[in-house]
C-alpha cells in the first residue's frame, strides 16, 4: 500500500482528507505548526515552514526515510517550493499531488462541501477521471467550470 504524506497534518482538512483516503492508502502527517510529541509515535512529523529555503529538501529526506510514495501540500506557502521541486522528488519515485500551472488555478480555503482527492485528474479512490489530467491535489468540482477548486487549510 502507498504511504500519502499529508502537510498540516494536525489540521481539520487533512483530517478529513486523511479519513478520505485511509481505506487505500497509508497516511503520514506532516505539519510546521507546534503540535504534542506523542503524535510523533503515530505517524506525525515535524517540518520546517514552506519559506524555509531547506523546506523542499527536508520533505525529501522525510519521504525517502518513511517510504512515503506521495506528497499533499495543503498549506499555501508550501505549494511555490513544492512545484519548483518536482523534477527532484519524481527522481526519487515520489509524486507531487499539485495542479500543473499554480497561477491559474483557483484556491478555496477550508472547504466545508465535498471533496475529491485527484492524481492527473482521476479521482484517487475510485479512479474515474474527473477534469483534465493536468489536476493533482484535494479538489471541489465547481457547477460552472469544468475546473476543480484547489482546496488548502
Amino acid at each position: 500500500m502507498d504511504t500519502i504524506l499529508i502537510t498540516y497534518g494536525t489540521r481539520p482538512l487533512a483530517q478529513r482528507v486523511g479519513r478520505l483516503l485511509s481505506s487505500r492508502y497509508e497516511i503520514a502527517y506532516a505539519s510546521s505548526e507546534a503540535f504534542p510529541d506523542i503524535l510523533l509515535k503515530q505517524n506525525y512529523y515535524r517540518i520546517p515552514m514552506g519559506a524555509t529555503p531547506t523546506f523542499a529538501h527536508e520533505i525529501l529526506k522525510l519521504c525517502l526515510d518513511n517510504g512515503c510514495r506521495m506528497i499533499l501540500p495543503l498549506g499555501k506557502k508550501e505549494l511555490q517550493p513544492l512545484h519548483e521541486a518536482r523534477i527532484l522528488l519524481e527522481e526519487y519515485g515520489i509524486v507531487v499531488l499539485l495542479p500543473d500551472n499554480l497561477e491559474d488555478c483557483l484556491m478555496l480555503e477550508s472547504p466545508s462541501g465535498e471533496i475529491h482527492v485527484l492524481a492527473a485528474g482521476k479521482d484517487m479512490l475510485t479512479e474515474n477521471q474527473l477534469c483534465h489530467d493536468h489536476f493533482s491535489g484535494v479538489a471541489m468540482l465547481s457547477d460552472s467550470s469544468d475546473e476543480p477548486i484547489l482546496c488548502l487549510v
